[in-house]
C-alpha cells in the first residue's frame, strides 16, 4: 500500500486524502497548525505538523512515503513567504527529494495563488522531474469543480504507474 503525503492538507487536502484512501493509499496531511492536526485526524488522516518555509520539516516525514502532494496553490499569507514556497523553498526542496524514498511527486498549478507564482512552481517541479527522472505531474482542476477530488487523486496514483 503506497503513502502520500499532503503539504497543505487544509479542506482540499482532506478531501484528496479521502479520495486516495478509498483507492487504497495510506495518506499523511501535514499543517503548521494545532487545529489543522486535529482537522486531519478526524478526516480519518495522518496528522503531520510541518512547515513548507522549512523544507526540512517535509523532508522528516519523507522517509516512507511514495508520493508527495505540493497542494499550496491556495496557501495564504504574505506575498513573500508564497512567492517563497512556490520558488526557491520548492526548490529547495526538490533538491533534497532525490535521495529520498519519494518515487513521484504532485504539484498544485491552480487556485488563489498568482499565475506567476504557480508557473515558478510548476517550472520547478517540471525541471526537478526532468532532471532527476522521478515521475511529476501537475493538478490543475479548481477545488469547486465536479469531481476535482476524485480526477486529482487519479493524476496522483498515476504518478506511480509511470
Amino acid at each position: 500500500m503506497a503513502r502520500a503525503l499532503i503539504v497543505g492538507c487544509g479542506c482540499r487536502g482532506r478531501e484528496l486524502g479521502g479520495e486516495l484512501r478509498a483507492l487504497g493509499w495510506r495518506v499523511r496531511g501535514t499543517s503548521r497548525e494545532q487545529a489543522g492536526l486535529a482537522e486531519i485526524e478526524a478526516a480519518g488522516l495522518e496528522p503531520a505538523q510541518a512547515d513548507p518555509d522549512r523544507p526540512g520539516t517535509i523532508l522528516d516525514l519523507c522517509g516512507d512515503v511514495a508520493v508527495l502532494v505540493w497542494l499550496l496553490g491556495s496557501a495564504s499569507g504574505e506575498p513573500e513567504a508564497i512567492s517563497a514556497i512556490h520558488g526557491p523553498r520548492l526548490e529547495r526542496l526538490l533538491e533534497k527529494l532525490v535521495d529520498s524514498p519519494v518515487r513521484g511527486l504532485a504539484y498544485e498549478a491552480a487556485g488563489s495563488v498568482g499565475p506567476g507564482e504557480l508557473a515558478v512552481g510548476r517550472r520547478l517541479v517540471e525541471r526537478a522531474g526532468e532532471t532527476w527522472h522521478i515521475p511529476v505531474a501537475t493538478i490543475t482542476g479548481k477545488r469547486d469543480q465536479a469531481g476535482w477530488a476524485a480526477s486529482s487523486a487519479e493524476v496522483v496514483a498515476g504518478l506511480l504507474a509511470v
